[in-house]
């Protein structure tokens, strides 16, 4: 279906490094050499800036790195089709996920896995414009997002999860003894936040702007569990998703309140490229995130 040669190539453009290259692909750095010159032979042009180090892909060698990648997806979906004709399903699924989004995801890797134990499946903590890039890119199979940031890509979309926003506080502040607490009040808190560049974030910053308010944040991290961490050791309060804490539990020294004025909720749920038609696995994949849907 696709040479070996260009599984190299693609492997080459992913790590930007020889050595690192031919490591993914079980071969050696000669080996590898070898097959990029080869394709250079085969189709005339040059497809690697030469150097001491690797110099990046030429504008012929990202055009031929593309193609391979559409090839080589093509190929993987013709497998696992003849693979389905089997009867049990195999292969390998990867899915994106962004970080609130981590702990709820089982629910939907594990209805897969009940169904199809032969797949092997990949998770992996990414922000929003890291998933859309490397679906377009074919790394990722699928992603768990934000559904508004599916819609505005046009992809495919099946809503899972409905979000609701809470507050935490460490269990001996003042605020751990009310029942809720406004957006508001939450901005004259020491507030530890995710980063700016989440998507999560950027809706809790939309949010206050719209109130008139502005968070600032005197902690800021990419990570749940730090996030976490930082409220429990007691110097911070923070505001996440609901759903982040419904299989992890509350962490000790962790009090959970209610934000209210206003209520807000958000979406997550299952993306994957409009491209039709799927391969058995994402068919699959889509099916069991449609059940669940019918299910919340």
């Amino acid at each position: 279906m696709i040479s070996r040669k260009y599984l190299y190539l693609i492997a080459l453009a992913r790590e930007k490094h020889f050595g690192r290259a031919a490591l993914a692909c079980h071969i050696s750095p000669s080996t590898l050499s070898a097959a990029i010159r080869d394709i250079e032979l085969e189709l005339g042009v040059a497809v690697v800036n030469r150097g001491r180090t690797f110099g990046g892909l030429t504008r012929e060698g990202q055009c031929v790195v593309e193609h391979a990648i559409r090839l080589a997806s093509t190929a993987e979906g013709l497998r696992q089709e003849l693979r389905s004709l089997r009867e049990e399903l195999t292969g390998h699924l990867t899915l994106g996920v962004i970080p609130t989004a981590l702990t709820v995801v089982a629910s939907l890797t594990t209805a897969f896995a009940m169904q199809h134990p032969h797949v092997s499946l990949e998770v992996r903590s990414l922000g929003t414009a890291e998933i859309l890039k490397r679906m377009q890119q074919f790394d990722l199979d699928a992603g768990i997002m934000y559904v508004e940031s599916g819609y505005q890509q046009q992809l495919f979309t099946v809503p899972l999860w409905q979000e609701n926003h809470v507050f935490l506080c460490p269990v001996e502040s003042e605020l751990a003894q009310r029942d809720s607490i406004t957006w508001y009040e939450a901005t004259h808190t020491a507030l530890c936040l995710l980063t700016p560049d989440m998507q999560n974030r950027k809706m809790i910053d939309a949010i206050f702007s719209q109130l008139g308010y502005r968070a600032e944040p005197s902690l800021e991290t990419n990570s749940i569990i730090s996030i976490l961490a930082h409220v429990s050791a007691g110097g911070w309060s923070a505001i996440l998703p609901q759903n982040v804490l419904e299989l992890i539990g509350v962490p000790a020294g962790v009090k959970v309140l209610p934000l209210i004025e206003p209520s807000f909720s958000s979406q997550t749920g299952l993306v994957v490229a409009g491209r039709e038609p799927w391969s058995p696995l994402l068919t699959a994949l889509i099916k069991i995130a449609q059940a669940l849907n019918e299910q919340h």
